[in-house]
């Protein structure tokens, strides 16, 4: 399951954006977006991870692959200004 660290998604919004953008390329994917952690996690029907990074990076964020979504060292601030109409 691909999972990426985005820390410039601060909002409801930018959740939703970055849905679509997934959404657009894989319209089965399972999309799961912790606003709290920053961390979006993909059950993808046929795209790939690679895919789907370039479909968040599209929509305007900066998505970081993580092995898992408990990996502690990537907890870090959101970072402001990056994001879209709360930055």
């Amino acid at each position: 399951m691909p999972a990426f660290q985005v820390t410039d998604m601060t909002c409801g919004h930018c959740v939703s954006s970055i849905t679509k953008a997934i959404e657009a390329v894989d319209p089965d994917a399972l999309v799961s977006a912790d606003l709290a952690t920053h961390r979006v996690l993909i059950e993808p029907s046929s795209a790939s991870a690679a895919a789907l990074s370039d479909a968040i990076k599209g929509a305007g964020y900066t998505p970081v692959a993580i092995d898992t979504p408990a990996v502690s060292a990537l907890e870090e601030a959101p970072t402001r200004g990056n994001g879209c109409c709360c930055g």
